[in-house]
């Protein structure tokens, strides 16, 4: 069974977000895609300091999956540089690590 992980992504709105979590699911490359509207995100970009609301992506997946993720959230994500960053699930239910896996398995 492959390393379930936890990646994380932000967007600009719910559209975009419903859209892309929508593709990742349909392309195998996540089991579930949660949206948290309503988030905001303070950083620096460019040399300017930003304040913006955003969406955030929570999506399930693999370890086996994450490079084809990473590559279709790039080609799909309106930013430049795409929030993407992907953590360890340590355990878990062994139903449900045994669902993510087979929702992302080509």
């Amino acid at each position: 069974m492959a390393e379930v992980l936890l990646a994380l992504s932000t967007l600009p709105d719910e559209t975009l977000a419903t859209a892309l979590a929508k593709t990742l699911v349909e392309e195998r490359l996540a089991a579930c895609v949660n949206i948290l509207p309503g988030i905001r995100s303070v950083y620096a970009w460019q040399g300017e300091l930003c304040d913006d609301n955003e969406v955030l992506m929570m999506i399930k997946t693999t370890n086996v999956r994450l490079p084809a993720l990473r590559e279709r959230l790039s080609a799909l994500h309106p930013h430049d540089v795409p929030e993407l960053i992907a953590l360890p699930v340590v355990d878990g239910l062994p139903p449900y690590l045994q669902w993510v896996n087979q929702c992302t398995t080509d």
